[in-house]
């Protein structure tokens, strides 16, 4: 029942993790140093989230887990313009493979000044080439101020994936 995040560093991954465990916000500033596992319990299901650390020396560990879970949560930085390719190149490679696994990215970073709408998102990983075959979403995230309730999006994401995995049951 696991659900693999990836991406790359600093797109917020371990902040998204524990919103979602905890449904308040906690900016993580400290980047995950390899893996970072978290169990969320709704009335549904128990989901356990594997997140391995975005930094290349760690990537290569990303396909590995692939093949063993039920969801795949990419996480962006939206608006890290410069390394979009970087990420939609990945995501490409990581599901090129796996014609069925479902994938929920989130655009992260929503709120900060230059961010890219969900659009260019969309049109950045160029999502449209990823084919018909498999459930695929996107949803704009962001974690704002440490201690507020998570964002409509956030939550819209929490009850995305529940779903998801009680589908893939």
């Amino acid at each position: 029942k696991q659900i693999l995040v990836l991406g790359l560093d600093g797109a917020g991954k371990t902040s998204i993790l524990h919103s979602l465990a905890t449904n308040h916000v906690k900016r993580s500033v400290a980047p995950t140093e390899g893996f970072n596992a978290i169990c969320i319990n709704t009335e549904e299901s128990q989901m356990e989230f594997l997140e391995i650390g975005g930094s290349e020396s760690l990537r290569s560990y990303w396909r590995m887990y692939l093949p063993k879970v039920l969801l795949l949560v990419y996480v962006v930085d939206s608006a890290d313009h410069a390394r979009l390719p970087v990420a939609k190149q990945l995501l490409h490679q990581l599901i090129q493979n796996n014609s069925t696994l479902p994938v929920v990215v989130l655009a992260n970073k929503q709120d900060l000044e230059g961010a890219y709408c969900i659009t260019d998102i969309h049109d950045a990983l160029a999502l449209s080439d990823i084919g018909d075959e498999r459930k695929m979403f996107l949803i704009g995230t962001h974690v704002a101020e440490d201690g507020s309730e998570i964002s409509s999006g956030m939550k819209d994401a929490k009850e995305l994936i529940g779903q998801l995995v009680l589908e893939s049951q």
